[in-house]
C-alpha cells in the first residue's frame, strides 16, 4: 500500500531569514515569474519553489533563469505548459488541462476518445488496457490537454506536448502521418473525432 501526504520542500535550514527571501506557509519560496525571489539576484529553482515538483521542472526552471540572465531574453514560468508521467500499469502520460479543469476556466470543449485495443504497438506488447482522450476548446480548436494511459503513455504523450507549445491546431493534427506500430499513431485518429 502507498499513502502520499504531499510534500515538504527543504528550506528549514537555508538561512532564508538572513537573507530576507519569503516563504510560504508550506515553506515553499516565493518566486515571481522569472523565478526571483522576494530578494533582487535570489532565484529559486526546483522543488524549493512549488512551481513543479519534477526533475523536468526544475530544469526548465534552469532554462528560464540562464536565457533571462545570461541571454537577455523574457521567459516566464507561466508559459511552461504542464506536463507529467505516472509511472503505474499501465503508464499514464499528461498534458495541460483535464476536461474537468477546461470547463471550470469556460472553455466549451470537444473531447475525443479511444481505448488502447486498436493500437498496434499496445495489441503486439499485449497490453491494450487504457486509453487516449483530448480535451480541445469548441471555439478556437486549440488543444486544451490530453491523457495517454496505456503501455508507452509516458512517451506517446510527447506528441502532444510539442503540438501544443507550436500551437496545432486540432484539425491540423489530425493530418500528421504517424509511423506504424506506435502507441502515437493513434492520437491523430482521436483528434479526429470529437465530440460534444
Amino acid at each position: 500500500m502507498l499513502l502520499a501526504v504531499g510534500r515538504r520542500p527543504n528550506t528549514d535550514d537555508l538561512g532564508l531569514e538572513a537573507a530576507g527571501v519569503a516563504v510560504d506557509a508550506r515553506g515553499y519560496i516565493i518566486v515571481d515569474d522569472g523565478l526571483c525571489t522576494s530578494v533582487p539576484h535570489i532565484w529559486a529553482l526546483g522543488d524549493c519553489n512549488g512551481r513543479g515538483a519534477f526533475t523536468h521542472t526544475s530544469y526548465n526552471d534552469f532554462e528560464i533563469v540562464a536565457a533571462n540572465l545570461l541571454d537577455g531574453a523574457a521567459r516566464r514560468v507561466s508559459d511552461r505548459i504542464p506536463a507529467y508521467a505516472l509511472y503505474i500499469d499501465p503508464r499514464l502520460g499528461r498534458v495541460g488541462l483535464t476536461e474537468a479543469e477546461a470547463r471550470a476556466k469556460g472553455h466549451a470543449v470537444r473531447i475525443g476518445r479511444r481505448p488502447m485495443t486498436p493500437v498496434g504497438r499496445a495489441v503486439e506488447k499485449g497490453e491494450t488496457k487504457g486509453f487516449v482522450k483530448v480535451v480541445v476548446d469548441r471555439d478556437s480548436d486549440a488543444i486544451l490537454g490530453a491523457a495517454v494511459l496505456g503501455v508507452g503513455g509516458d512517451e506517446a504523450i510527447h506528441a502532444v506536448i510539442e503540438a501544443m507549445a507550436a500551437g496545432v491546431t486540432a484539425a491540423a493534427y489530425t493530418r500528421v502521418t504517424a509511423i506504424h506500430p506506435t502507441v502515437a499513431e493513434l492520437v491523430p485518429t482521436v483528434f479526429g473525432e470529437l465530440s460534444p
